[in-house]
């Protein structure tokens, strides 16, 4: 994305830095384990998508769409913490780089669950 004003020049934003914000925001939602390996598909690979462990990103008309790939933890309500996801990296995309958000997609791909040697 880049953002032009004739008299201070331009602002351009990386894609990996949407990748990171949506990252870091995902992992700091409570309820998430980890971030999981994102599952790409053969139409996937024809569009074009930024994509980082956990996370991929499309930009379409400068309007930000991600999808989020997570492991949660075992004593949460599933529900509430994806839409605490979309919450929060919809958010932080929105104050940190100002851009629109479309979609926001939450993807659990494992629920961790503690070992014996834990319990």
């Amino acid at each position: 994305m880049t953002e032009e004003n004739p008299s201070q020049g331009t602002t351009t934003i990386a894609p990996e830095v949407l990748l990171t914000i949506a990252q870091l925001t995902a992992l700091s939602v409570e309820g998430v384990s980890r971030l999981s390996h994102v599952q790409t598909g053969v139409n996937q690979l024809l569009k074009r998508t930024q994509k980082r462990e956990g996370v991929m990103i499309e930009v379409v008309d400068d309007v930000v769409h991600a999808d989020i790939y997570v492991v949660l933890n075992n004593d949460v309500n599933v529900r509430d913490v994806s839409h605490n996801i979309q919450h929060e990296v919809s958010r932080a995309i929105s104050e940190m780089v100002g851009m629109t958000v479309g979609k926001v997609n939450i993807h659990i791909e494992d629920i961790d669950y503690p070992t014996e040697a834990e319990a």
